[in-house]
């Protein structure tokens, strides 16, 4: 056999072809339930989670950011929060943001 026809003659379907095709498109399923149940839906769980804690955010509370930075929460904008840091002041992204108090963002 080359290895063309030996290629074709796996392919091919010998006598219950449509029962190899179900059972790899069950494979198929199966591996794309596995995958969503262990990585996308986490994710998304815990992209939520944090979400919600920065929704929750107001003046006056302690936090740290990603890049460990403590203070407490001076002003609040849309997308930015003013830190106040020891003796300075300081803007950040609200993203950043991964604890709140004793709340800590999921994943971190």
């Amino acid at each position: 056999m080359t290895g063309n026809s030996f290629l074709f003659s796996l392919m091919a379907p010998q006598g219950g072809g449509s029962s190899g095709l179900s059972i790899l498109l069950f494979q198929i399923v199966a591996i794309g339930l596995v995958f969503y149940f262990l990585v996308i839906r986490p994710q998304g769980q815990a992209r939520k989670k944090h979400a919600d804690m920065l929704a929750a955010l107001k003046k006056g509370d302690e936090i740290m950011t990603t890049g460990g930075l403590i203070g407490k929460v001076k002003d609040i904008k849309e997308d930015r929060v003013t830190l106040e840091t020891g003796t300075s002041t300081v803007i950040v992204d609200r993203a950043r943001i991964v604890r709140i108090g004793d709340s800590v963002a999921p994943g971190q």
